[in-house]
């Protein structure tokens, strides 16, 4: 079954020095972008990861070891500055597809925009996490979802292209498997989120009420701006600490909203 849109959706996966949020980079973004009218652009591209001053980060042996890419395949490639100002407009007013993306693509992705400078908006954004849909209704990993789903093996698991392309076919062939699935890119974020998100990696979340809360530490559950009256001191705990740059934005918010 093909995907029933509203406006372009981008599936996109990356390849990373690792799997903190705050501190490690992308080496490598495979984006497949889907019109309504069915066409697609897809493009990968490989990032030469740098710090704060510019310096290249060397990739970790144990990530390397994952995706296949090391230092000397991306000495020569841009940094994800110097191609920041495209992938803003590749992804400007697109729905977000993924696998596992809605908890580390898309906050990483985030997060290396700001550290370029730029505040991209995902506000009107849906999020489809493949990842979710499978776990809530198989529980399995995206070569077992493509192998269940579209009863194939799934070659070149870990290129960026490949597992992008899996994820496309295995949410088609979910819509196909699931009737109960529909067929519409709001429908499908609201079943492949699992809380109300405030920031992208889920530090804050809603309640029931619509209130900002801790999902984290020793308030967890409470409001946001109760505790911060409360406890000044945790406001500044959080903005020195290792938290990512979206996280402290959206602290910051609450705090300047009081």
């Amino acid at each position: 079954m093909k995907l029933n849109l509203n406006k372009p959706i981008v599936f996109f996966d990356l390849e990373t020095t690792g799997t903190d949020v705050a501190k490690d980079h992308i080496v490598e973004l495979c984006y497949i972008k889907i019109y309504p009218c069915g066409n697609e652009r897809s493009e990968s591209m490989r990032i030469r990861p740098v710090d704060i001053l510019g310096k290249t980060v060397s990739i970790p042996k144990e990530a390397s070891a994952v995706h296949g890419i090391y230092d000397e395949d991306v000495k020569d490639c841009p940094t994800f500055k110097e191609i920041a100002p495209d992938l803003q407009e590749i992804f400007r007013d697109c729905d977000l597809g993924g696998y596992n993306s809605n908890h580390f693509d898309i906050p990483l992705l985030v997060e290396e925009f700001l550290r370029a400078g730029i505040t991209i908006d995902f506000t009107n954004s849906k999020f489809v996490d493949v990842c979710v849909i499978f776990k809530k209704m198989e529980q399995r990993t995206l070569s077992a979802a493509y192998k269940f789903y579209c009863k194939q093996d799934l070659e070149d698991a870990h290129s960026a292209l490949a597992d992008t392309r899996a994820t496309i076919d295995v949410l088609e062939a979910q819509l196909d498997y699931y009737p109960e699935l529909t067929n519409d890119i709001d429908s499908l974020s609201e079943f492949s989120s699992y809380s109300n998100l405030v920031d992208y990696a889920g530090r804050i979340i809603k309640n029931e009420k619509g209130q900002k809360i801790f999902n984290f530490g020793k308030y967890k559950g409470q409001v946001v701006k109760e505790v911060f009256d409360k406890d000044p001191n945790y406001y500044i705990w959080i903005m020195q600490g290792d938290f990512t740059l979206n996280t402290k934005q959206e602290f910051k918010k609450i705090q300047l909203s009081k």
